[in-house]
Protein backbone atom coordinates (compact mmCIF):
# COMPACT_ATOMS: atom_id res chain seq x y z
CA UNK A 1 0.00 0.00 0.00
CA UNK A 2 0.93 3.85 -0.18
CA UNK A 3 -0.51 6.26 1.62
CA UNK A 4 -3.64 4.01 2.31
CA UNK A 5 -3.90 3.26 -0.91
CA UNK A 6 -3.28 -0.32 -2.77
CA UNK A 7 -1.71 -1.37 -6.04
CA UNK A 8 -4.79 -2.40 -8.30
CA UNK A 9 -4.49 -5.88 -10.18
CA UNK A 10 -4.03 -3.86 -13.50
CA UNK A 11 -1.31 -1.79 -12.08
CA UNK A 12 0.72 -5.23 -11.35
CA UNK A 13 0.25 -5.98 -14.86
CA UNK A 14 1.54 -2.74 -16.10
CA UNK A 15 4.36 -2.96 -14.01
CA UNK A 16 5.06 -6.53 -15.14
CA UNK A 17 4.91 -5.38 -18.59
CA UNK A 18 7.52 -2.27 -18.09
CA UNK A 19 9.43 -5.40 -16.63
CA UNK A 20 9.86 -7.34 -19.93
CA UNK A 21 10.83 -3.99 -21.63
CA UNK A 22 7.43 -3.19 -23.07
CA UNK A 23 5.82 -0.14 -23.29
CA UNK A 24 2.50 -0.87 -20.83
CA UNK A 25 -0.69 0.90 -22.47
CA UNK A 26 -2.79 1.83 -19.70
CA UNK A 27 -6.13 3.97 -20.11
CA UNK A 28 -6.06 7.54 -18.88
CA UNK A 29 -6.35 8.03 -15.15
CA UNK A 30 -5.52 4.15 -14.32
CA UNK A 31 -2.86 4.94 -12.10
CA UNK A 32 0.60 5.14 -14.13
CA UNK A 33 2.21 6.64 -11.60
CA UNK A 34 1.92 4.42 -9.16
CA UNK A 35 3.02 1.61 -11.72
CA UNK A 36 5.79 2.91 -12.87
CA UNK A 37 6.53 3.09 -9.33
CA UNK A 38 6.60 -1.03 -8.62
CA UNK A 39 8.77 -1.52 -11.80
CA UNK A 40 11.57 1.17 -11.21
CA UNK A 41 11.98 -0.35 -7.48
CA UNK A 42 11.83 -3.91 -8.51
CA UNK A 43 14.84 -2.71 -11.11
CA UNK A 44 16.63 -0.19 -8.75
CA UNK A 45 16.68 -3.53 -5.41
CA UNK A 46 18.65 -5.00 -8.74
CA UNK A 47 21.17 -2.89 -8.45
CA UNK A 48 20.38 -0.92 -11.67
CA UNK A 49 20.42 2.92 -12.26
CA UNK A 50 16.90 3.89 -12.89
CA UNK A 51 15.65 7.12 -14.90
CA UNK A 52 12.19 7.70 -14.90
CA UNK A 53 11.43 10.05 -18.05
CA UNK A 54 8.43 11.71 -18.26
CA UNK A 55 7.39 15.40 -20.02
CA UNK A 56 8.06 18.18 -18.08
CA UNK A 57 9.37 19.50 -14.58
CA UNK A 58 5.87 19.39 -13.07
CA UNK A 59 5.14 16.19 -13.96
CA UNK A 60 8.65 14.70 -12.38
CA UNK A 61 8.40 16.90 -9.41
CA UNK A 62 4.97 15.73 -8.31
CA UNK A 63 5.72 11.89 -9.43
CA UNK A 64 8.86 11.97 -7.52
CA UNK A 65 7.13 12.95 -4.39
CA UNK A 66 3.87 10.78 -4.69
CA UNK A 67 5.93 7.58 -4.94
CA UNK A 68 8.78 8.61 -2.33
CA UNK A 69 7.18 6.65 0.70
CA UNK A 70 7.23 3.21 -1.18
CA UNK A 71 10.88 3.55 -2.37
CA UNK A 72 12.27 5.05 1.15
CA UNK A 73 10.24 1.86 2.52
CA UNK A 74 12.38 0.10 0.26
CA UNK A 75 15.57 1.45 1.22
CA UNK A 76 16.35 3.64 -2.13
CA UNK A 77 17.05 6.72 -2.34
CA UNK A 78 15.11 9.51 -4.89
CA UNK A 79 16.54 12.65 -6.95
CA UNK A 80 14.69 15.09 -9.39
CA UNK A 81 16.32 16.88 -11.96
CA UNK A 82 14.42 20.14 -13.45
CA UNK A 83 15.33 22.96 -15.38
CA UNK A 84 17.96 25.47 -13.34
CA UNK A 85 19.74 23.00 -11.35
CA UNK A 86 23.29 23.78 -10.89
CA UNK A 87 26.16 20.68 -11.78
CA UNK A 88 26.47 19.59 -8.03
CA UNK A 89 22.80 19.03 -7.34
CA UNK A 90 22.72 17.23 -11.22
CA UNK A 91 25.20 15.02 -9.92
CA UNK A 92 23.69 14.45 -6.61
CA UNK A 93 19.96 13.44 -8.03
CA UNK A 94 21.69 10.80 -11.26
CA UNK A 95 23.86 9.04 -8.37
CA UNK A 96 20.90 8.51 -6.55
CA UNK A 97 19.02 5.06 -7.16
CA UNK A 98 15.80 6.47 -9.08
CA UNK A 99 15.99 9.77 -11.14
CA UNK A 100 12.63 11.37 -11.78
CA UNK A 101 13.80 13.94 -14.95
CA UNK A 102 12.23 14.97 -18.25
CA UNK A 103 13.17 14.02 -21.66
CA UNK A 104 14.71 17.44 -21.62
CA UNK A 105 16.92 17.88 -19.25
CA UNK A 106 17.98 14.26 -19.76
CA UNK A 107 19.31 14.31 -23.18
CA UNK A 108 20.84 17.40 -22.53
CA UNK A 109 23.10 16.40 -19.67
CA UNK A 110 23.76 13.29 -21.55
CA UNK A 111 25.34 15.83 -24.03
CA UNK A 112 27.51 18.38 -22.10
CA UNK A 113 28.78 15.01 -20.28
CA UNK A 114 29.43 14.03 -24.24
CA UNK A 115 31.56 17.30 -24.91
CA UNK A 116 33.71 17.01 -21.42
CA UNK A 117 34.98 13.39 -22.60
CA UNK A 118 35.49 13.94 -26.22
CA UNK A 119 36.73 11.29 -28.34
CA UNK A 120 39.25 10.12 -25.27
CA UNK A 121 36.18 8.22 -23.25
CA UNK A 122 37.65 5.24 -22.72
CA UNK A 123 37.03 3.39 -19.49
CA UNK A 124 40.54 2.65 -18.51
CA UNK A 125 41.96 6.22 -19.89
CA UNK A 126 38.70 7.70 -17.47
CA UNK A 127 40.29 5.67 -14.36
CA UNK A 128 44.09 6.78 -15.17
CA UNK A 129 42.38 10.27 -15.49
CA UNK A 130 41.17 10.05 -11.67
CA UNK A 131 44.19 8.65 -10.70
CA UNK A 132 45.99 11.18 -12.08
CA UNK A 133 44.19 14.02 -10.70
CA UNK A 134 41.47 14.68 -8.11
CA UNK A 135 40.06 17.27 -10.15
CA UNK A 136 39.91 14.58 -13.42
CA UNK A 137 37.32 14.96 -15.48
CA UNK A 138 35.16 11.83 -14.03
CA UNK A 139 34.06 15.13 -11.70
CA UNK A 140 32.65 17.04 -14.64
CA UNK A 141 30.31 14.18 -15.03
CA UNK A 142 26.53 14.14 -14.45
CA UNK A 143 24.91 10.71 -15.52
CA UNK A 144 26.46 7.36 -14.53
CA UNK A 145 25.70 6.03 -17.85
CA UNK A 146 22.34 4.81 -19.60
CA UNK A 147 21.58 1.87 -17.98
CA UNK A 148 17.18 1.57 -17.37
CA UNK A 149 14.99 4.64 -19.00
CA UNK A 150 11.33 4.25 -18.09
CA UNK A 151 9.44 6.33 -20.17
CA UNK A 152 6.60 8.01 -19.00
CA UNK A 153 3.76 9.50 -21.99
CA UNK A 154 6.63 7.00 -24.28
CA UNK A 155 4.24 7.73 -27.63
CA UNK A 156 5.20 11.35 -26.86
CA UNK A 157 9.01 11.56 -26.21
CA UNK A 158 9.92 8.58 -28.54
CA UNK A 159 7.63 9.34 -31.36
CA UNK A 160 6.56 13.19 -31.45
CA UNK A 161 9.51 14.59 -30.22
CA UNK A 162 11.42 11.94 -32.30
CA UNK A 163 12.54 14.88 -34.66
CA UNK A 164 12.94 17.47 -32.14
CA UNK A 165 16.67 18.32 -33.04
CA UNK A 166 18.83 18.50 -29.19
CA UNK A 167 21.29 21.24 -30.20
CA UNK A 168 23.45 22.53 -27.71
CA UNK A 169 24.86 25.80 -29.15
CA UNK A 170 26.99 28.47 -28.63
CA UNK A 171 26.43 32.51 -29.21
CA UNK A 172 27.86 33.53 -32.52
CA UNK A 173 27.66 36.76 -34.13
CA UNK A 174 24.76 37.41 -37.00
CA UNK A 175 26.02 37.12 -40.27
CA UNK A 176 23.42 39.06 -41.63
CA UNK A 177 22.83 42.43 -40.47
CA UNK A 178 19.17 43.99 -39.87
CA UNK A 179 19.20 45.89 -43.38
CA UNK A 180 19.76 42.21 -44.96
CA UNK A 181 17.43 40.59 -43.33
CA UNK A 182 14.58 43.91 -43.55
CA UNK A 183 15.03 43.76 -47.53
CA UNK A 184 14.85 39.90 -47.42
CA UNK A 185 11.62 40.14 -45.70
CA UNK A 186 10.77 42.96 -47.81
CA UNK A 187 11.75 40.84 -50.76
CA UNK A 188 9.76 37.73 -49.78
CA UNK A 189 6.07 39.96 -49.57
CA UNK A 190 6.67 41.23 -52.93
CA UNK A 191 6.86 38.00 -54.50
CA UNK A 192 4.17 36.07 -55.80
CA UNK A 193 2.90 32.25 -54.90
CA UNK A 194 2.57 30.31 -57.36
CA UNK A 195 4.35 31.95 -59.52
CA UNK A 196 7.93 32.69 -57.98
CA UNK A 197 7.21 30.46 -54.61
CA UNK A 198 5.70 27.56 -53.82
CA UNK A 199 4.23 26.90 -50.01
CA UNK A 200 4.34 22.82 -48.56
CA UNK A 201 2.68 23.47 -45.54
CA UNK A 202 2.27 19.61 -44.82
CA UNK A 203 6.37 19.10 -45.43
CA UNK A 204 6.60 22.85 -43.47
CA UNK A 205 9.23 24.09 -46.99
CA UNK A 206 8.95 26.75 -49.12
CA UNK A 207 10.40 26.30 -52.97
CA UNK A 208 11.40 28.37 -55.13
CA UNK A 209 10.57 28.24 -58.66
CA UNK A 210 13.17 29.27 -61.84
CA UNK A 211 11.14 32.70 -62.80
CA UNK A 212 11.19 33.21 -58.45
CA UNK A 213 15.23 32.76 -58.54
CA UNK A 214 15.42 35.12 -61.90
CA UNK A 215 12.93 38.02 -60.02
CA UNK A 216 15.48 37.38 -56.78
CA UNK A 217 18.91 37.92 -59.17
CA UNK A 218 17.06 41.19 -60.85
CA UNK A 219 16.25 42.80 -57.25
CA UNK A 220 19.29 41.69 -55.36
CA UNK A 221 21.55 43.41 -58.38
CA UNK A 222 23.82 46.05 -57.10
CA UNK A 223 23.50 44.97 -53.39
CA UNK A 224 26.75 44.03 -51.07
CA UNK A 225 27.52 40.99 -48.66
CA UNK A 226 24.99 37.10 -49.53
CA UNK A 227 23.54 39.38 -52.61
CA UNK A 228 26.26 38.60 -54.62
CA UNK A 229 25.57 34.90 -54.35
CA UNK A 230 23.20 33.22 -55.95
CA UNK A 231 22.97 30.38 -53.28
CA UNK A 232 23.29 32.94 -50.00
CA UNK A 233 20.41 35.04 -51.57
CA UNK A 234 18.00 32.56 -52.00
CA UNK A 235 18.58 31.25 -48.83
CA UNK A 236 17.83 34.45 -47.11
CA UNK A 237 14.47 35.12 -49.12
CA UNK A 238 13.77 31.23 -48.36
CA UNK A 239 14.03 31.72 -44.69
CA UNK A 240 12.34 35.04 -44.88
CA UNK A 241 9.26 33.33 -46.83
CA UNK A 242 9.31 30.54 -44.16
CA UNK A 243 9.09 33.04 -41.43
CA UNK A 244 6.09 35.08 -43.17
CA UNK A 245 4.42 31.61 -44.43
CA UNK A 246 4.96 29.19 -42.27
CA UNK A 247 5.56 30.09 -38.50
CA UNK A 248 2.67 31.96 -37.44
CA UNK A 249 2.33 33.80 -33.87
CA UNK A 250 0.13 32.02 -31.23
CA UNK A 251 0.35 29.19 -33.43
CA UNK A 252 4.10 28.26 -33.71
CA UNK A 253 5.47 30.42 -31.10
CA UNK A 254 4.07 33.45 -29.06
CA UNK A 255 5.78 36.71 -27.83
CA UNK A 256 6.83 36.80 -24.19
CA UNK A 257 8.50 39.66 -22.22
CA UNK A 258 9.49 40.85 -25.53
CA UNK A 259 10.87 38.07 -26.87
CA UNK A 260 9.76 35.03 -29.74
CA UNK A 261 9.62 32.02 -27.58
CA UNK A 262 9.02 28.86 -29.32
CA UNK A 263 5.90 26.08 -28.56
CA UNK A 264 5.64 22.85 -28.34
CA UNK A 265 3.19 21.55 -30.71
CA UNK A 266 3.21 17.95 -29.51
CA UNK A 267 2.73 19.36 -25.57
CA UNK A 268 0.86 23.23 -26.25
CA UNK A 269 3.99 24.20 -23.93
CA UNK A 270 6.51 26.97 -24.54
CA UNK A 271 10.04 26.07 -25.40
CA UNK A 272 11.66 28.98 -23.01
CA UNK A 273 15.60 27.55 -24.17
CA UNK A 274 15.05 27.19 -27.71
CA UNK A 275 15.62 28.99 -31.00
CA UNK A 276 15.40 27.69 -34.87
CA UNK A 277 18.60 27.81 -36.41
CA UNK A 278 20.32 29.26 -39.31
CA UNK A 279 18.60 32.74 -39.05
CA UNK A 280 15.27 32.17 -38.71
CA UNK A 281 14.83 33.20 -35.27
CA UNK A 282 16.41 36.26 -36.36
CA UNK A 283 14.04 36.85 -39.08
CA UNK A 284 10.80 35.88 -37.10
CA UNK A 285 12.27 38.76 -34.71
CA UNK A 286 12.63 41.05 -37.53
CA UNK A 287 9.08 40.53 -38.87
CA UNK A 288 7.67 40.57 -35.22
CA UNK A 289 9.10 44.33 -34.84
CA UNK A 290 12.04 42.92 -32.13
CA UNK A 291 15.17 43.49 -31.17
CA UNK A 292 17.24 40.92 -33.07
CA UNK A 293 18.70 37.86 -30.19
CA UNK A 294 22.15 36.90 -30.76
CA UNK A 295 22.58 33.65 -33.60
CA UNK A 296 23.35 30.37 -32.43
CA UNK A 297 26.09 27.93 -33.67
CA UNK A 298 26.02 24.29 -32.72
CA UNK A 299 28.12 22.57 -30.57
CA UNK A 300 26.63 19.53 -30.12
CA UNK A 301 23.68 17.89 -31.45
CA UNK A 302 21.60 14.39 -31.58
CA UNK A 303 17.61 13.31 -32.49
CA UNK A 304 15.78 11.77 -29.68
CA UNK A 305 15.58 8.89 -31.38
CA UNK A 306 19.39 8.18 -31.16
CA UNK A 307 19.52 9.39 -27.84
CA UNK A 308 17.21 6.75 -26.26
CA UNK A 309 18.52 3.59 -28.63
CA UNK A 310 21.18 4.08 -26.37
CA UNK A 311 20.14 2.98 -23.40
CA UNK A 312 20.87 -1.04 -21.63
CA UNK A 313 17.49 -1.26 -21.04
CA UNK A 314 13.99 0.51 -22.40
CA UNK A 315 10.75 0.84 -21.39
CA UNK A 316 7.11 3.01 -20.85
CA UNK A 317 4.00 3.44 -20.47
CA UNK A 318 1.39 6.12 -22.17
CA UNK A 319 -2.21 5.79 -22.71
CA UNK A 320 -2.18 6.42 -26.11
CA UNK A 321 0.83 3.89 -27.91
CA UNK A 322 -1.89 1.56 -30.31
CA UNK A 323 -1.65 3.66 -33.16
CA UNK A 324 2.05 3.78 -32.95
CA UNK A 325 2.68 0.34 -32.19
CA UNK A 326 4.92 -0.67 -35.26
CA UNK A 327 6.95 2.57 -35.35
CA UNK A 328 7.64 1.58 -31.65
CA UNK A 329 8.63 -1.83 -32.81
CA UNK A 330 10.87 -0.85 -35.64
CA UNK A 331 12.64 2.24 -33.77
CA UNK A 332 12.73 0.62 -30.59
CA UNK A 333 12.20 -2.73 -30.26
CA UNK A 334 9.41 -2.08 -27.83
CA UNK A 335 6.21 -4.02 -28.48
CA UNK A 336 2.99 -2.72 -27.00
CA UNK A 337 0.78 -4.44 -23.76
CA UNK A 338 -2.30 -3.35 -24.30
CA UNK A 339 -3.62 -3.56 -20.02
CA UNK A 340 -7.31 -3.59 -19.67
CA UNK A 341 -9.05 -0.94 -17.11
CA UNK A 342 -9.45 -1.83 -13.50
CA UNK A 343 -13.56 -0.33 -13.81
CA UNK A 344 -15.49 -0.58 -16.89
CA UNK A 345 -15.35 2.66 -18.84
CA UNK A 346 -18.25 5.40 -18.30
CA UNK A 347 -17.62 7.99 -21.14
CA UNK A 348 -20.08 8.89 -23.58
CA UNK A 349 -18.60 9.66 -26.96
CA UNK A 350 -21.11 12.05 -29.43
CA UNK A 351 -20.98 11.93 -32.94
CA UNK A 352 -18.71 14.42 -35.10
CA UNK A 353 -20.32 17.51 -36.33
CA UNK A 354 -18.60 18.64 -38.65
CA UNK A 355 -19.77 22.42 -40.32
CA UNK A 356 -19.11 23.71 -43.61
CA UNK A 357 -17.18 27.29 -42.04
CA UNK A 358 -15.00 28.04 -39.13
CA UNK A 359 -18.27 30.82 -38.27
CA UNK A 360 -20.73 28.34 -37.99
CA UNK A 361 -18.90 25.74 -36.06
CA UNK A 362 -18.00 28.50 -33.17
CA UNK A 363 -21.51 29.33 -33.23
CA UNK A 364 -22.24 26.06 -32.28
CA UNK A 365 -19.97 25.36 -29.49
CA UNK A 366 -21.34 28.54 -28.02
CA UNK A 367 -24.80 26.92 -27.86
CA UNK A 368 -23.71 23.41 -26.74
CA UNK A 369 -21.35 25.25 -23.81
CA UNK A 370 -24.61 27.46 -23.21
CA UNK A 371 -26.66 24.40 -22.88
CA UNK A 372 -24.13 22.41 -20.72
CA UNK A 373 -23.47 25.51 -18.30
CA UNK A 374 -27.03 25.85 -18.22
CA UNK A 375 -27.11 22.65 -16.43
CA UNK A 376 -24.56 23.26 -14.34
CA UNK A 377 -22.12 20.32 -15.81
CA UNK A 378 -17.96 21.13 -16.37
CA UNK A 379 -17.06 22.01 -19.88
CA UNK A 380 -13.37 21.42 -21.50
CA UNK A 381 -12.90 23.36 -24.74
CA UNK A 382 -9.65 21.93 -26.45
CA UNK A 383 -8.15 23.94 -29.05
CA UNK A 384 -5.34 23.52 -31.52
CA UNK A 385 -2.86 26.51 -30.66
CA UNK A 386 -3.04 29.90 -28.67
CA UNK A 387 -4.82 31.74 -31.18
CA UNK A 388 -7.76 29.59 -31.52
CA UNK A 389 -7.57 29.26 -27.69
CA UNK A 390 -8.20 32.94 -27.63
CA UNK A 391 -10.61 32.86 -30.38
CA UNK A 392 -12.86 30.76 -28.37
CA UNK A 393 -12.47 33.03 -25.46
CA UNK A 394 -13.59 35.85 -27.58
CA UNK A 395 -16.50 34.12 -28.66
CA UNK A 396 -17.58 32.87 -25.30
CA UNK A 397 -17.25 36.14 -23.46
CA UNK A 398 -19.70 37.81 -26.45
CA UNK A 399 -21.87 35.40 -25.49
CA UNK A 400 -21.53 36.19 -21.65
CA UNK A 401 -19.77 32.40 -20.50
CA UNK A 402 -17.66 32.76 -18.02
CA UNK A 403 -14.47 30.62 -18.54
CA UNK A 404 -10.79 30.21 -17.71
CA UNK A 405 -8.23 29.88 -20.13
CA UNK A 406 -4.88 27.70 -20.50
CA UNK A 407 -2.54 28.32 -23.28
CA UNK A 408 1.55 28.96 -23.48
CA UNK A 409 0.73 31.97 -22.49
CA UNK A 410 -0.73 31.20 -19.07
CA UNK A 411 1.12 27.94 -18.25
CA UNK A 412 2.25 29.34 -14.69
CA UNK A 413 -1.26 29.34 -13.21
CA UNK A 414 -1.49 25.54 -15.19
CA UNK A 415 -2.09 23.57 -12.26
CA UNK A 416 -4.29 26.07 -10.38
CA UNK A 417 -6.44 26.06 -13.66
CA UNK A 418 -6.93 22.32 -14.29
CA UNK A 419 -7.41 21.85 -10.70
CA UNK A 420 -10.90 23.92 -11.11
CA UNK A 421 -12.14 22.27 -14.36
CA UNK A 422 -13.80 19.64 -12.82
CA UNK A 423 -16.12 21.64 -10.76
CA UNK A 424 -20.16 22.42 -11.70
CA UNK A 425 -20.39 25.01 -14.36
CA UNK A 426 -17.06 25.37 -14.71
CA UNK A 427 -15.92 26.15 -18.30
CA UNK A 428 -12.19 25.87 -19.49
CA UNK A 429 -10.58 26.66 -22.99
CA UNK A 430 -7.33 24.49 -22.94
CA UNK A 431 -4.87 23.55 -25.78
CA UNK A 432 -3.09 20.26 -25.96
CA UNK A 433 -0.62 21.16 -23.03
CA UNK A 434 -3.78 19.77 -20.64
CA UNK A 435 -3.70 16.68 -22.88
CA UNK A 436 -0.68 14.80 -20.65
CA UNK A 437 -0.79 13.91 -17.36
CA UNK A 438 -2.62 16.18 -15.87
CA UNK A 439 -6.23 14.91 -13.72
CA UNK A 440 -8.76 16.69 -13.94
CA UNK A 441 -10.72 16.13 -10.50
CA UNK A 442 -14.31 16.34 -10.36
CA UNK A 443 -16.13 18.33 -7.96
CA UNK A 444 -19.10 17.68 -5.88
CA UNK A 445 -22.45 17.23 -7.68
CA UNK A 446 -20.48 17.15 -11.13
CA UNK A 447 -20.56 12.96 -11.64
CA UNK A 448 -24.23 13.47 -11.64
CA UNK A 449 -24.20 16.05 -14.05
CA UNK A 450 -22.57 13.49 -16.36
CA UNK A 451 -19.38 14.27 -15.63
CA UNK A 452 -17.11 16.31 -17.17
CA UNK A 453 -17.40 17.41 -21.16
CA UNK A 454 -14.37 17.53 -23.36
CA UNK A 455 -16.07 19.66 -26.39
CA UNK A 456 -12.79 19.51 -29.18
CA UNK A 457 -12.74 22.33 -31.55
CA UNK A 458 -9.94 20.75 -34.41
CA UNK A 459 -8.91 17.28 -34.72
CA UNK A 460 -4.84 17.00 -34.24
CA UNK A 461 -2.25 15.86 -36.88
CA UNK A 462 -2.16 12.68 -34.94
CA UNK A 463 -5.18 10.51 -33.40
CA UNK A 464 -3.20 10.42 -30.22
CA UNK A 465 -2.49 13.48 -29.36
CA UNK A 466 -7.27 13.88 -29.69
CA UNK A 467 -7.38 10.45 -27.60
CA UNK A 468 -5.30 12.25 -24.64
CA UNK A 469 -7.59 15.32 -24.64
CA UNK A 470 -10.60 12.76 -24.75
CA UNK A 471 -8.78 10.85 -21.74
CA UNK A 472 -9.35 14.03 -19.21
CA UNK A 473 -13.07 12.77 -19.32
CA UNK A 474 -14.49 9.84 -17.52
CA UNK A 475 -11.58 8.64 -15.61
CA UNK A 476 -11.30 5.58 -13.00
CA UNK A 477 -14.91 4.59 -14.02
CA UNK A 478 -16.29 8.23 -13.61
CA UNK A 479 -18.74 9.41 -16.29
CA UNK A 480 -17.53 11.51 -18.71
CA UNK A 481 -18.68 12.95 -22.55
CA UNK A 482 -16.72 13.61 -25.18
CA UNK A 483 -17.69 15.25 -28.58
CA UNK A 484 -15.46 17.19 -31.50
CA UNK A 485 -17.85 20.40 -32.98
CA UNK A 486 -15.31 20.96 -36.36
CA UNK A 487 -15.09 22.93 -39.82
CA UNK A 488 -14.07 22.26 -43.14
CA UNK A 489 -11.67 25.48 -42.40
CA UNK A 490 -9.99 23.96 -39.86
CA UNK A 491 -5.93 23.72 -40.36
CA UNK A 492 -6.17 20.07 -40.46
CA UNK A 493 -7.73 20.06 -43.63
CA UNK A 494 -7.48 23.66 -44.99
CA UNK A 495 -3.78 24.29 -44.35
CA UNK A 496 -2.46 21.16 -44.29
CA UNK A 497 -4.28 17.95 -45.90
CA UNK A 498 -3.34 17.32 -49.37
CA UNK A 499 -3.96 19.14 -52.24
CA UNK A 500 -6.98 16.82 -53.92
CA UNK A 501 -8.63 16.64 -50.47
CA UNK A 502 -8.78 20.48 -50.36
CA UNK A 503 -10.00 20.31 -53.58
CA UNK A 504 -12.46 17.43 -53.41
CA UNK A 505 -14.22 18.64 -49.63
CA UNK A 506 -16.74 20.89 -50.72
CA UNK A 507 -18.29 18.07 -53.45
CA UNK A 508 -18.29 15.81 -50.93
CA UNK A 509 -20.11 17.64 -48.54
CA UNK A 510 -22.92 19.19 -50.32
CA UNK A 511 -23.36 15.47 -51.99
CA UNK A 512 -23.18 13.34 -48.49
CA UNK A 513 -23.70 16.33 -46.31
CA UNK A 514 -22.00 15.61 -42.75
CA UNK A 515 -20.71 12.22 -43.51
CA UNK A 516 -18.53 13.41 -46.19
CA UNK A 517 -17.47 16.23 -44.33
CA UNK A 518 -16.50 13.74 -41.09
CA UNK A 519 -14.75 11.64 -44.51
CA UNK A 520 -12.79 14.46 -45.64
CA UNK A 521 -11.60 15.63 -41.45
CA UNK A 522 -10.73 11.55 -40.94
CA UNK A 523 -8.37 12.01 -44.71
CA UNK A 524 -6.77 14.35 -43.98
CA UNK A 525 -5.61 13.17 -40.32
CA UNK A 526 -4.48 10.27 -41.65
CA UNK A 527 -2.73 11.96 -44.39
CA UNK A 528 -1.29 13.91 -41.90
CA UNK A 529 -0.20 10.95 -39.75
CA UNK A 530 1.74 9.20 -42.80
CA UNK A 531 3.50 12.10 -43.61
CA UNK A 532 5.00 12.60 -39.87
CA UNK A 533 5.72 9.10 -39.91
CA UNK A 534 7.39 9.19 -43.26
CA UNK A 535 9.54 12.00 -41.85
CA UNK A 536 10.55 10.81 -38.52
CA UNK A 537 11.94 7.36 -40.57
CA UNK A 538 13.59 9.49 -42.97
CA UNK A 539 15.03 11.25 -39.83
CA UNK A 540 15.89 7.54 -38.45
CA UNK A 541 17.59 6.73 -41.84
CA UNK A 542 19.99 10.22 -41.93
CA UNK A 543 21.07 9.35 -38.46
CA UNK A 544 22.29 5.52 -39.01
CA UNK A 545 23.82 7.11 -42.60
CA UNK A 546 25.78 9.56 -40.46
CA UNK A 547 26.94 7.25 -37.86
CA UNK A 548 28.38 4.92 -40.50
CA UNK A 549 30.08 7.81 -42.94
CA UNK A 550 31.47 9.11 -39.52
CA UNK A 551 32.69 5.79 -37.44
CA UNK A 552 36.53 6.24 -38.56
CA UNK A 553 36.47 9.27 -36.32
CA UNK A 554 34.44 7.99 -33.56
CA UNK A 555 31.23 9.26 -32.44
CA UNK A 556 28.95 11.06 -34.50
CA UNK A 557 27.75 14.03 -31.72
Amino acid sequence: TLGGKRHHDVQLVGAYSILAGMIAEMATGEGKTLTAGLAAAAVALAGTPVHVVTVNDYLAKRDAELIMPLYKAVGLSVGTVIEGMELGERQRAYDCDITYCTNKELAFDYLRDRMVLGQKSGDLRLRLDALASPKSRMGELRLRGLHFALVDEADSVLVDEARTPLVISGQAKSENDPATITFALDLARSLEADRHYRVMPDERRIGITMPGRDEIAERSKGRPGPWKSRVMREELVRQALSAIHLFHRDEDYILFEGKVQIVDPSTGRRSKDRSWSDGLHQMIETKEGLELSEQRITIARMTYQRFFRRYGRLAGMTGTASHVAGELWRVYRLPVAKIPTHKPSRRVYRDDAVLPTAEQKWRRIVERTRELHALGAPVLIGTGSVAQSEMASAELTKAGLPHEVLNAAQDAQEAAIVGRAGELGRITVVTSMAGRGTDIPLGPGAAEKGGLHVIMSERHEARRIDDQLAGRAGRQGEPGHIEAILSLEDPLLADDGPTILKRLAGPISVLFAEAGRRLAITLAQKHAERLHAKMRMALLKSDKNSQKTLAFAGRSE
